[in-house]
């Protein structure tokens, strides 16, 4: 027997490769200290209790002191978000999670109080404060409160939603408890013979390797563990729906969809236009399958056989060192600061680099207004897509810096909607970057491979996604129950339109929908899609364009949420209420579709 390769505990990981939560907490004890304040500091709430109508300095007194205290307690809940990243079995940071979370749900509790307060006060008496000297700080804040009104509760009964919180993240906390911690995958052996312990880390890095018969086995032992859980799975995931649906209906949304976008003011054209799209192009995905299955000359293709590179021959390694030297070289256009700051981050001790065991899958950035933007990833040296990765959350990393060194505190924290542009948009330098220096006519063909596995993992593949929970919401609204078989059924007939006729669709690929982390933040994934289109068309704009098309740029970075998404992108050069920028990027897909097929 060979001996089994497995990951290395977290306590035997080079400092080096981890990140130095120093710049949020020195230690343990010293988090624990500030969670002692925040939580003497929640009595305080009451002293604002029925006098938010006195007068302006009496409310603009209410918000520096929530804004104060939701300052600090974003740098514990931080801190200990992170430290539970880093080993999902370590129960100490376990138990610290689930202090902060106790201590805000009690907080938010005490502070429910105040958005119906201000919003039982007369629409004449809310303009003069808006408009009052002492309050222009806020004035975007309350302006936006304003606009919430029809969808806040009296004072009970916000303070009983406040008090839900916690329990609330069941379904979450629960699933990625199986995923990340409990489930164990087993072992596979890859192309060398050697036998790799299968986690969420090794699955893609398996699903990469040239050997069909790896990648097969990978899939079927990989997914083997969900056959096995899948009942819990699902009913963890109807949970989730379940409550999405629940607080939509309680604050009188029109679904958990319009509840979704209202915060970021985006009409639900928006979403309706992504998917009817995407749908028209879907024949040039369908051809792209095709071309993949010539090329890679297989009687039929699976869904293990649609991540490897078709010129598999050809994958490039990169040590950490080397791939922040090329994204640093990608990333010129933006500027002296923006790349000296982030080689410095990158070089440094943002980053948490490697798997280990209990470490949570995948990859983040989480940028903080006290803290470094750290970056959370899993990376393989040997797959090339983890040079994106750590470019696209290098693009998170930097949108917060800057927003942060440019914003107050209640402005700095920018939408998801927009903070998929600034991520995809370092990805498409890196991949402009990596062709221009490309003379090969089989590593041209590589990285346009590369390319077109992007968009269709971005816009396609997060548009599938995005459509699956419109309709299992729209069933839960309909009262329609969400079994396993209803999951598996409603995701299957996804899988056929997505995938094309011609696909060989696996039956154990239906249970894919019960192993995606983002189902759990329902309506989030649709906006990797309208980012990655916004970031083509910008991109495009920086690199033809001259000093104003960069500064446009650097001025959304900059931007934080002081505007609406919609209108920060509007500054920055691209409309996306229109269809024109997904259009042009499934168009841009459709071009490289025919440019590989001539290469190959």
């Amino acid at each position: 027997m060979s001996k089994v390769k497995r990951l290395p505990a977290r306590s035997r990981v080079k400092t080096d490769d981890t990140w130095d939560l120093s710049s949020l907490y020195a230690s343990d004890e010293d988090w624990q200290k500030d969670l002692k304040k925040l939580k003497n500091r929640i009595p305080k709430f009451a002293q604002f209790k029925g006098r938010l109508g006195e007068g302006p300095s009496v409310l603009a007194k209410c918000l520096k002191f929530d804004s104060d205290f939701d300052r600090l307690a974003e740098r514990l809940g931080v801190y200990a978000f992170l430290k539970t990243t880093e080993d999902q079995a370590n129960g100490d940071h376990q138990n610290m999670m689930g202090q902060f979370q106790n201590v805000a749900s009690r907080a938010a509790e005490e502070a429910s109080f105040i958005r119906p307060e201000l919003l039982s006060l007369s629409s004449s008496k809310l303009k003069k404060l808006i408009q009052s000297p002492l309050l222009k700080h806020y004035r975007l804040t309350l302006k936006r409160l304003v606009r919430s009104k029809p969808h806040t509760l009296g004072d009970r009964e916000e303070q009983l939603l406040a008090m839900q919180s916690e329990m609330s993240q069941t379904a979450s906390r629960a699933f990625r408890q199986l995923l990340d911690a409990d489930m164990k995958f087993g072992v596979v052996k890859n192309e060398q013979g050697e036998q790799i312990e299968l986690s969420n880390a090794t699955f893609s890095q398996l699903l990469v390797s040239p050997s069909r018969k790896v990648r097969k086995d990978a899939f079927v032992t990989y997914y083997q563990q969900f056959e096995g859980h899948e009942n819990t799975l699902a009913a963890t995931l109807n949970g989730s729906i379940q409550k999405d649906v629940y607080y939509a209906r309680a604050r009188g949304y029109d679904s958990a969809l319009h509840a979704a976008l209202f915060p970021d003011n985006v009409p639900q054209s928006v979403y309706d236009k992504l998917i009817s799209s995407v749908h028209r192009n879907l024949p040039a995905l369908h051809r792209y399958y095709d071309l993949r299955r010539r090329k890679m000359k297989l009687k039929d293709i699976h869904h293990y056989d649609t991540y490897v590179p078709i010129l598999s021959n050809l994958e490039s390694k990169y040590t950490w060192k080397q791939a922040v030297k090329v994204i640093i070289e990608a990333l010129q256009p933006l500027g002296e600061e923006y790349c000296s700051v982030l080689e410095a981050g990158l070089n440094g001790r943002w980053c948490d680099r490697y798997p280990n065991q209990g470490k949570q899958s995948g990859a983040f950035s989480c940028g903080s207004f006290d803290g470094d933007p750290y970056i959370l990833m899993n990376y393989q040296p040997t797959v090339l897509n983890d040079v994106f990765t750590l470019a696209h959350e290098a693009g998170h990393s930097m949108h917060s810096y800057l927003s942060a060194k440019h914003q107050p505190y209640e402005y700095y924290d920018y939408k998801i909607f927009v903070a998929e542009v600034a991520s995809t948009f370092n990805e498409e330098l890196l991949s402009h970057h990596l062709l221009s220096q490309s003379n090969d006519k089989k590593q041209r063909a590589y990285l346009i491979n590369r390319e077109i596995d992007d968009i269709r993992g971005t816009i396609f593949r997060q548009t599938m996604f995005a459509e699956f929970e419109k309709i299992t919401h729209g069933m839960a609204e309909a009262g329609e129950p969400l079994t396993l078989q209803a999951f598996k059924s409603v995701y299957r007939d996804l899988l056929e339109k997505y995938f094309g006729p011609q696909f060989a669709l696996d039956e154990q690929l239906s249970l894919e929908c019960l192993r995606i982390p983002h189902f759990y933040r329902a309506f989030y994934v649709y906006k990797y899609a309208t980012g990655l289109s916004a970031a083509i068309a910008l991109s495009q704009r920086v690199l033809t364009g001259g000093e104003v098309e960069l500064q446009d740029y650097l001025n959304f970075l900059q931007s934080g949420c002081s505007k609406d998404p919609l209108d920060l992108l509007r500054d920055a050069g691209v409309d996306m209420e229109k269809p024109k920028p997904v259009n042009t990027a499934l168009k841009y897909f459709e071009k490289l579709v025919d440019e590989l097929d001539d290469l190959l």
